[in-house]
Parts: structure tokens; sequence; C-alpha cells
């Protein structure tokens, strides 16, 4: 059975309440979900804090406490950890910045594509902050920024988990980008 199949394989039976199921995928999709927060953290100051494996024990401890959702299949599992992921990175910069009182800005660095300022860095909060306001616009662009770019899935998964074509995607994907490029430049 390929790999994308037999997670989920193992996602429904989780969902089905076999939590053997769990105890199977974890290390299935933990090469993934590494490779997700490092990815994340790869552009933080030196000295962060929050280290990849504190990331992902973080997003699976969430993960795990998931109740009522249905997974599709891998590609879904993965947006939802992004979600989390995201969730938690924001989370932990706004508490360095209430305890440094506005100090440093967590940044985080973008992805050659998602270039959004000259020096490729853009404050994490900033990008959330961003990402709320298109939400309440356009809440598939937002979700398409989400999946794509802190998920990491390409055009074809993103579509798939939204069930939308490939073609609405690319379109979405650019007009977010130029949306969020312009509207972190305000800051």
């Amino acid at each position: 059975m390929p790999a994308t199949q037999n997670v989920t394989a193992m996602l429904r039976d989780w969902t089905n309440g076999n939590q053997e199921a769990l105890d199977k995928l974890i290390p299935v999709v933990y090469d993934e979900l590494r490779r997700q927060a490092a990815r994340y953290l790869r552009g933080e100051r030196p000295g962060h804090t929050l280290q990849t494996t504190a990331l992902i024990h973080e997003a699976y401890l969430r993960l795990i406490n998931q109740h009522n959702i249905e997974w599709k299949d891998r590609a879904h599992f993965y947006a939802i950890a992004a979600r989390l992921m995201r969730q938690i990175l924001v989370d932990h910069a706004r508490k360095r910045q209430a305890a440094k009182r506005g100090g440093s800005d967590i940044k985080v660095r973008l992805e050659e594509e998602m270039v959004m300022s000259p020096e490729r860095n853009v404050d994490l909060v900033a990008l959330d902050e961003a990402l709320t306001r298109l939400a309440g616009i356009d809440p598939q662009q937002s979700r398409i920024v989400e999946m794509r770019y802190f998920s990491g899935l390409s055009t074809e998964e993103t579509a798939e988990v939204m069930g939308v074509s490939s073609r609405t995607v690319k379109r979405d994907w650019n007009v977010a980008k130029a949306w969020l490029r312009q509207e972190i430049s305000k800051r």
C-alpha cells in the first residue's frame, strides 16, 4: 500500500476510534511534521527558545486532542497540522513580545515565491494579522496561503483538500500573495 493511502487509512481508523491507528500514524507522519516545523523555525533569530522538536510535540498534543474531525486524507491532516503550528508560533511570538513590551519581533523567513519584503523576513505576528484580515475578506484565499505556505502543500494537494480546481488555487494563491505583500509593507 503506498504511503499516502496508508496514512489515509490510518487517519480514517483513528477517526473511527482506533487508538492503535494513532500510535502507528505518528511515526509515519513524524518526518513530514519535522520538515514543516523546521521550515517555520529556519528563519528565526539565533537562540530562539522554541525548537523544532518542541513545536512538533506541541502540535502533536493539539492534534490528538482534536475531536469531531473526519480526516479526509494525508493532505487534510497536514493542513490541520500547519494551522496548529501557525497558532503555536504566533502564540509564542505574542508572549515574547508581551514579555518584552513590544521588544524584538519574531521573524520568519519566507520562501522565494512568497517574498513580501526585500530582506525576505516577515514578522510572524504581522503575517498572522494580515492572514486574519484576509480571512475576513476571502476565507478561501487565507486557507490557501495557510496550506501552501505553512504546510508546504502543493497546488494539487491544496486543491484536493479544499475541493476546488488547481487553477482556482493558483489564481487565489497569486492574488493572496500580492495582497499580503501590500498589507505587510504598510506595517
